[in-house]
């Protein structure tokens, strides 16, 4: 059974009121909301740690052991063997601009760079400036409008056998859509092209397993699962053996250190672990295991996450689609439910994503209106400059939460 009352416990912040009555965060897609066990495990680590590394007193011992815990943790949330191959940084965006660097010292004159027009600028900016930096061309893979998926002719017509790298999205942080990210990696290798994927968006919803589905490079951001603000990149340990990057003379060449340039925030790593430790708990809930080994608790916790989510997704999906004018953007279909995550954008010719935005707002559901940064497809659907109304469903959301905005978007609406 899904412990939504114990998940839904462990975040203070769930219980905050706006006019007498629980706030509804519905804003996770910009970040999620951060339970008791990742805030106490970020500041045991400032009052009782806190210390640079690699001496041989007991906070800098402690600090070591924090960092090589949490890049182990990291590599069973991400599916990969060697925890040596994660790579922590600011955010997702410095850590693909400090790749898309590196790469692009690789890259000439007549190498093709390959983006979606569906993805996050940042998964597409850093590529631009790389095929710039480099003199490579930068081709972009359209969508297809009515659905918010990506057009395959496109793919095909895009990928060929002077592309040097294709990024892709796992999932949309807009249309919420969920790419077939094994098929399009297939047709990239094919080519001898390498493949980085972004899976911000995807990591809160569902399990990523990196040498499943056979990528060379993954982002992701803890600050969207749960964690602090940081950011993950995972890439294979030959590529970021060798790969150019910046650093300086004093730094070491080992990885995943030559890429961690000055020193990283232990506090944030220490609350990644905490996070990845959250969800694992779920799992360990749900299968009524204690014992159960962290992958495999990861494993059934998305599982319980991705059946509760959708039941809240097609309530969502449901009820909007009743109101008369309402736009949703992306896919609808119910029994096309598993290509989509829970995240729902709209818009409606009475008023503006941010005006009905600030009204849900005074009724306390916190939803985000623009762009996001998905530039690419608020461009290409023609939806700047006013974007859409974001709405973004986590595991710690209700049933209950779900009816109070539908019938606050019905009451502001209609």
């Amino acid at each position: 059974m899904y412990p939504l009352e114990k998940i839904r416990g462990s975040f203070p912040s769930l219980s905050r009121k706006i006019d007498g009555r629980e706030a509804v965060y519905f804003d996770g897609p910009g970040g999620s909301q951060v339970p008791q066990s990742v805030a106490d495990t970020v500041s045991n680590y400032l009052l009782n740690h806190n210390a640079n590394t690699g001496m041989s007193f007991a906070t800098s011992i402690e600090t070591d052991e924090i960092i090589s815990e949490t890049l182990s943790a990291c590599a069973e949330f991400l599916g990969c063997s060697d925890p040596n191959e994660i790579v922590f940084g600011q955010n997702m965006t410095s850590l693909n601009i400090q790749l898309a660097s590196a790469l692009s010292k690789t890259w000439g004159p007549g190498d093709e760079v390959v983006v979606t027009r569906l993805d996050h600028d940042g998964n597409v900016r850093p590529w631009s400036l790389a095929a710039e930096w480099s003199g490579a061309s930068l081709k972009k893979i359209e969508v297809n409008p009515d659905d918010c998926t990506l057009d395959m002719e496109s793919v095909a017509e895009s990928i060929s056998e002077s592309t040097v790298l294709v990024a892709i999205g796992a999932a949309s942080n807009l249309s919420g859509t969920i790419n077939n990210v094994r098929e399009l990696i297939g047709i990239a290798h094919g080519f001898g092209a390498e493949v980085v994927v972004d899976a911000v968006h995807f990591a809160p919803h569902s399990l990523i397993d990196v040498e499943d589905i056979g990528c060379d490079f993954l982002l992701c951001s803890p600050y969207k699962f749960f964690g602090p603000h940081q950011g993950i990149l995972w890439g294979k340990r030959s590529r970021m053996e060798e790969l150019p990057v910046a650093k300086l003379r004093v730094s070491t060449e080992e990885v995943p250190f030559r890429w961690m340039t000055g020193t990283q925030s232990h506090e944030g790593m220490a609350g990644t672990k905490a996070a990845i430790d959250h969800i694992a708990w779920i799992g360990r809930e749900v299968s009524g295991n204690e014992g159960l080994a962290r992958r495999e608790a990861l494993k059934v916790a998305y599982t319980a996450i991705e059946e509760h989510e959708r039941e809240l997704c097609l309530r969502m999906i449901h009820g909007l689609t009743d109101i008369e004018g309402l736009k949703i953007w992306g896919i609808t279909n119910p029994e096309r439910i598993t290509e989509r995550s829970p995240t729902v954008s709209f818009t409606h010719p009475k008023m503006t994503a941010s005006e009905i935005g600030s009204l849900l707002a005074e009724r306390g559901i916190f939803v985000w209106a623009g762009n996001f940064y998905a530039l690419e497809l608020t461009e290409a659907l023609g939806l700047e400059p006013e974007g859409v109304l974001r709405v973004g469903l986590l595991h710690y959301n209700s049933m209950e939460e779900v009816d109070f905005f539908l019938e606050s978007v019905r009451e502001i609406l209609e």
